[in-house]
């Protein structure tokens, strides 16, 4: 087994040119710069080049070491490989051409594309493409496919660095003069501290095919007090993370076999995947999972519309088991227990929405879900939720309404009721939910977990039974922050089979890696004329939120909150709100009143009444796009622009009874925050001691 290693402090450090470089550990990452064949190998790329293969190929070995080091120590690790499409598409001219085009060319005699002894010449999906033998990835390791000499170029680098939460980069790879620096000067542009692996000797974990080219690289990094960032050495670097790696028996001598932990209930991803690297066996884990989940349903069976059966998924964890012998190389949700909203698809298995006369059984999986099984999580079954998604209590299903963890009085939330009282009872690590427009937040709030909706098209949405199509969005439901990062890092991804997946992010924000910018921050949040809808405990508990982010370095300035407040409008009270019927088939309305949970039929029959015509809905697009573009002046670069708007994630806890009492007005409230817009006030009359179930208070931004 392993030796006892030390916790890594915040901060470590390391002798350095030109000075002392400190990183914090758990916002380090290694970068791994194009170690592949065609760069090392004879016959690749490189050797076309004309450089010296035996000086990038000593880089190998120190690069192993590096590596070996950082997998050990539970730190991030990301790899680049440089290529292109098979049609070239990606490739500029001027680098397909340009050497192959000079006067008297005796030596490229191939370019980018041809055919070389290990396949086609720096082209994705090929032999020589593919990193050596000696440092291929592990599954919880990112590679980054780029098409050009820098690693941030036309790449998800800096997107999945800043998921990672990433300020600071120790760089490794090849070519020192080439892509390496190039990804050091990027990465300096974007707020990176950077340091290079090594410097001198025979044991480099950077190298390039000009020796004279390597000196002067290296040099130009540190120069003027650290223009670009550090250099340090190899051994001083692997001694300062040696007391927090643990070192395998073999090597500390024989010793018996160490007992395997046991299992402590919690389902944290991060102290799963610890356990399961000390010897735990999946099997424990979700064993007790399904008890946990039968027990459960005694006290709240309106949890689930369906749960796999025990054999089904100790079947799953057996075969992750021999997929996956090696404890040390396992993917990032390897034996993870999630659960899945019921309007997800998942194949051979009915997909209700909660609105029977809607359920299908759709013949392939959602595409998030299949992202998610890919990395070794556990499915376990499929949770209720409010009709057709459509509601923010929990009480608009026909399965039975689902009750907050903390008080079976009170609400779950919805519409993702069940996927958060999934979460917030201890039954999984982590729902896939939706929210169109609150559902993955509200639910999340009032069962003590957190909810997280990612920007609209960054996780597929495809296989999602809609609610508002233009709208909805995949949300994580989770523990933890840092376990809502890790399941939405590892969901993003383009696909095409989304109508409204995004092909690109956002202009970026810098990192602010180092001095006071990177503890401080700027936010805003709504004025008190808008606050005066919370309860009065509620807006207690705001207050002291506020207060908090305060001391954490958050400076509180005014911001417009007027397009915030008319966008919400129009999600209600505009022609938008007529998308939910448009998402259904002709005429299935009139077909269908009677299946409807009665919440849902007079919500749907007062769409209809509006009798909204093509021209609202076109004013109402030319009004969002103008509170849209007024909104991004609340959060531009600027002396009045914030980094972050911070807001109740809901005014009040009702419970169960008052829903059911008025369920229009209860639901339009708990909506104010999370498609903010100003309603009538609500008169409180409830006690601090009657909302003593709500522990925790959530803020989204």
């Amino acid at each position: 087994m392993a030796s006892t290693a030390l916790p890594l402090p915040s901060v470590l450090a390391v002798p350095a040119k030109p000075y002392e470089f400190s990183f914090p550990p758990h916002k380090t990452a290694l970068l791994v710069i194009d170690m592949q064949r065609d760069f090392l190998l004879k016959g690749g790329f490189g050797h076309i080049q004309g450089g010296s293969l035996e000086a990038v190929q000593a880089s190998i070995a120190p690069t192993a070491r590096l590596l070996s080091t950082f997998r050990q120590a539970g730190l991030a690790v990301f790899h680049t490989r440089e290529g292109h499409k098979p049609d070239l598409s990606d490739c500029p001219s001027s680098k397909l051409n340009r050497q192959a085009a000079a006067p008297d060319n005796l030596q490229h005699n191939k370019v980018i594309g041809d055919t070389g002894e290990m396949g086609r010449l720096l082209v994705r999906g090929e032999y020589g493409h593919d990193l050596v033998d000696e440092l291929q990835p592990w599954p919880n390791e990112v590679v980054i496919d780029k098409p050009g000499k820098g690693a941030f170029w036309n790449t998800t680098l800096l997107d999945k660095l800043k998921a990672k939460a990433i300020t600071h980069l120790i760089v490794s790879g090849v070519t020192t003069e080439c892509c390496f620096a190039t990804t050091i000067r990027e990465a300096n542009d974007r707020g990176f501290e950077c340091s290079n692996g090594v410097q001198g000797g025979v044991e480099e974990a950077t190298a390039g095919y000009n020796g004279k080219f390597k000196g002067c690289s290296l040099e130009m990094i540190y120069w003027s007090q650290g223009l670009f960032g550090f250099v340090t050495s190899l051994e001083p670097l692997l001694e300062c993370l040696a007391p927090h790696i643990s070192i395998p028996k073999s090597i500390c001598g024989t010793t018996p076999p160490q007992t395997p932990p046991a299992f402590n209930g919690d389902l944290s991803i991060s102290v799963l995947q610890s356990s399961y690297r000390a010897g735990l066996s999946p099997v424990t884990v979700l064993e007790a999972v399904m008890d946990r989940i039968e027990k459960y349903s005694k006290v709240d069976p309106a949890v689930w519309i369906h749960q796999a059966p025990k054999s089904f998924v100790l079947d799953q964890v057996r075969q992750l088991q021999v997929k996956w012998p090696n404890p040390n190389c396992l993917p990032p949700l390897f034996g993870i227990p999630f659960s899945v909203k019921d309007s997800i698809d998942i194949a051979g298995l009915p997909t209700t929405t909660a609105c029977p006369p809607l359920a299908h059984v759709p013949p392939k999986n959602a595409s998030s879900y299949d992202l998610l099984i890919s990395q070794g999580a556990i499915f376990v079954g499929k949770t209720n939720l409010d009709q057709l998604a459509t509601g923010l209590t929990g009480c608009r299903s026909p399965y039975g309404i689902t009750r907050s963890v903390f008080n079976h009085e009170y609400i779950s939330g919805g519409s993702s009721s069940g996927s958060c009282v999934s979460v917030g009872a201890g039954l999984v690590s982590f729902s896939l939910a939706t929210d169109t427009a609150g559902s993955g937040r509200v639910p999340s709030g009032f069962n003590g977990v957190v909810g997280y909706k990612p920007t609209r098209g960054l996780i597929s949405a495809q296989g999602v039974t809609p609610a508002c199509l233009s709208l909805d969005c995949i949300a994580i439901i989770a523990n933890n922050v840092n376990d809502a990062r890790t399941v939405w890092d590892l969901s993003v991804g383009f696909d095409e089979q989304d109508r409204y997946a995004k092909t690109c992010t956002p202009i970026p924000r810098h990192i602010n890696s180092i001095g006071p910018q990177a503890t401080s921050f700027t936010f805003g949040i709504p004025p008190s004329e808008a606050l005066c809808i919370c309860n009065p405990v509620y807006r207690r508990m705001f207050n002291r939120a506020v207060q908090a982010l305060q001391k954490l370095g958050g400076r509180l300035q005014p911001i417009d909150w007027t397009p915030f407040e008319k966008a919400g409008k129009l999600l209600y009270e505009g022609s938008f709100v007529s998308e939910r019927l448009a998402s259904l088939p002709d005429d299935w309305l009139e077909q269908n009143r009677s299946n409807l949970h009665p919440v849902i039929e007079s919500i749907f029959s007062a769409v209809v009444a509006r009798n909204s015509t093509a021209v609202d809905a076109y004013r109402d697009l030319q009004a969002k796009a103008l509170y849209t573009r007024q909104a991004e002046k609340v959060f531009e670069y600027s002396a009045t622009g914030v980094d972050v708007v911070v807001v109740p994630t809901a005014p009040t806890h009702w419970t169960v009874q008052e829903v059911l009492a008025n369920p229009i007005a209860s639901n339009s409230t708990l909506g104010e925050f999370t498609s903010p817009s100003q309603r009538e006030p609500i008169h409180y009359m409830r006690s601090e001691a009657q909302l003593k179930t709500q522990k925790k208070f959530y803020l989204l931004a």
